[in-house]
This record gives structure tokens, sequence and C-alpha cells, in this order.
């Protein structure tokens, strides 16, 4: 069974995490998501909500590509929590040419802790290229229109957290 592994802080989770996710399940055959506890970024949403969030979305996409999606939080390295999950691969979704130097350096850390693990990196359709997390709760923040970056449930829990709704 081919185990992947997709982390992520998803805070929250955008139309370009969901677009990774899809491919990634084309993939394997089981996937699950890391969502990083992290607390150093100091995410708006916490770990239950970002959890709730990813499984809600994950249901349709497991019945579309007929694999069974899962969510793991998790706190320790990114190369022990692939242990963790039994994963041999680890999916990491590539937005630009400014995320392929960290994640380069990256790849190259987790191999020297273990060899058998494998990376692989999906671009971003075209026009998920530009989102990101940060962005995306930054236009909510200043009351903007997100609502073609996130999916509408996403966009109510935004609206919520910023006194908008």
């Amino acid at each position: 069974m081919r185990i992947g592994l997709y982390p992520g802080t998803f805070d929250p989770i955008t139309m370009g995490h969901i677009d990774i996710i899809r491919r990634a399940a084309a993939l394997v055959d089981r996937l699950v998501i890391g969502v990083a506890i992290n607390r150093d970024k100091g995410p708006l949403f916490d770990l239950e909500e970002r959890v709730a969030m990813i499984e809600a979305e994950c249901v349709s996409l497991s019945e579309q590509t007929g694999i069974e999606i899962v969510v793991h939080p998790f706190e320790n390295l990114l190369i022990d929590c692939a242990r963790d999950v039994d994963a041999t691969i680890i999916v990491r979704g590539l937005r630009a040419v400014a995320d392929f130097e960290y994640e380069f350096q990256m790849v190259g850390m987790n191999r020297a802790l273990d060899d058998s693990v494998e990376t692989v990196f999906l671009m971003a359709e075209a026009r998920h290229q530009a989102i990101a997390s940060k962005l995306v709760k930054e236009i909510a923040r200043l009351g903007g229109d997100v609502s073609k970056f996130v999916t509408a449930p996403v966009q109510r829990a935004l609206l919520e957290k910023f006194g908008a709704s």
C-alpha cells in the first residue's frame, strides 16, 4: 500500500491545497493530511478548527477519488510524522520558484534523516499559484472577497473570525 503524507499548517485550507490533495490522491492508495501544530506561526484557527475544516473538505474528495484521506495532526519532525503514519511519500505543493529553494533544503535534510521516504512535488494549477493562506487571511481581515480562494464553509469561518459574519 502506497501511503502519502501531505503536510502543512492549512491556516486555512485553500483551493490550492484542495487541488494538491485531489492530485496527490491519484498517486497513492491512502493519503494522510498532516496538520502541523507549529505554535511559532501563531495560526488564526486553532488545531481543532483546522482539522475540522480539512476533514469536511476531504469527505467529497475521498468519495470522488475513491482514496482514503485522513487527517493527522503532528508536532514532531516531518520525517517522524511520515514514519508514524507509515508514509513512504511526502507530497509538497509548489506555487512558484521561490518555494523551491526552501523545499529543496527540506528534502535534503529529510533524505539525510531517512532516505526511504521520497518527496514528490506537485505544481499548483496556474489558477491557484498565487493563493497563499497568509494572503487569504489578510484579504478577509480587510473585508475583501476571498470566495475565489477558499470554499464557502472556509469563507464563512474566516468571516466569523474577523467578526464580519
